[in-house]
């Protein structure tokens, strides 16, 4: 079986975001099986070609399928694109979210975000600049993932362990910083620990002291672990409810 997880043009990803990927796009009956194909061809062309440019004539040339095929499971590119999207919210970006899901301090848990998105830039510059350009063509994308962001915001505010004068601010802090860092280290223009600063420099945007700041987002990473399926997931509410203490 061909590597799913390191589609020509794109780095390899981390083993369990490799993983993550994987099982989002394999298994199921033929039709299943032949949208995960789809699925895995346009994430290589996208990465190569960048979104807008893209064609559906491309995708269907990678897969070793007729165009004709791919329309008969997806309307559009633009249907694709949102397929795209949501195996990549509940693959990658949930693995991202899961590992953080049982930390208590909700602003350990927002550095710990935004620490992960950083590295993922780090090892795997390709996939990060795909989800970069993903984010800035369809606006879809961060409404799959703002839910866990947000729900770590609402945490760390309840706790007043950072002020949130607001979810849309504190949302546009998160992910301002956030991309910019991951375009950044990408392109490899960031300094060595880039993440520990980024995340620093966030907490202390939402209101944390800098002494502070500094030590949470040193803190040890959680492990990372295939999400289960989306539908044996507890809810973003679920699981806030039930952290572990440190």
């Amino acid at each position: 079986m061909a590597d799913v997880s390191h589609p020509n043009g794109l780095p390899a990803l981390p083993p369990v975001l490799a993983a993550a990927f994987a099982a989002a796009t394999a298994g199921g009956g033929k039709r299943e099986r032949t949208q995960g194909a789809l699925v895995r061809a346009a994430v290589e062309v996208f990465g190569a070609r960048g979104v807008a440019a893209a064609t559906i004539q491309e995708v269907a040339q990678v897969a070793g399928l007729t165009p004709a095929t791919v329309y008969n499971h997806f309307a559009s590119k633009e249907e694709l694109l949102e397929r795209v999207i949501v195996v990549l919210a509940q693959s990658l970006c949930r693995a991202i979210a899961e590992s953080q899901a049982r930390v208590a301090d909700g602003a350990e848990r927002v550095a710990i975000g935004q620490r992960r998105y950083v590295l993922l830039a780090q090892e795997s510059p390709g996939w990060a600049l795909l989800l970069l350009d993903l984010a800035a063509t369809t606006p879809s994308l961060l409404a799959h993932i703002e839910p866990y962001p947000l729900a770590d915001l609402r945490l760390a505010a309840k706790q007043k362990r950072l002020k949130v004068p607001n979810e849309a601010i504190g949302l546009d802090v998160l992910q301002g910083i956030c991309t910019m860092a991951m375009r950044r280290v990408a392109l490899g223009l960031a300094p060595a620990k880039y993440d520990v600063a980024v995340a620093t420099v966030v907490l202390r945007a939402l209101g944390m002291g800098a002494e502070e700041a500094a030590e949470v987002a040193r803190r040890p990473l959680p492990e990372l672990a295939v999400p289960a399926p989306a539908d044996a997931l507890p809810s973003v509410a679920a699981r806030q409810r039930a952290p572990r203490s440190r």
